[in-house]
């Protein structure tokens, strides 16, 4: 079982599953190959884009099974 934080690095996260690609796009992270984007932790990210890290967390979480 994989739990997400908001400290979760997202290429790591995109390196332990890559269908979880589609929940950085929908928040306009379209950059998701380049290196600064795969360093960047989720709540680095929702802050650049404008959105609720807690939000993007509980759907990950979900997609993984840990509600």
């Amino acid at each position: 079982m994989t739990v997400i934080t908001k400290d979760t690095v997202i290429g790591t996260l995109l390196d332990l599953d890559p269908s979880v690609a589609p929940y950085f796009l929908e928040i306009g992270m379209h950059c998701l190959g380049c290196p600064s984007a795969r360093g960047e932790t989720i709540e680095q990210a929702c802050m650049v884009h404008g959105t609720d890290a807690d939000q993007l967390v509980a759907k990950l979480n979900a997609h993984f099974g840990n509600e």
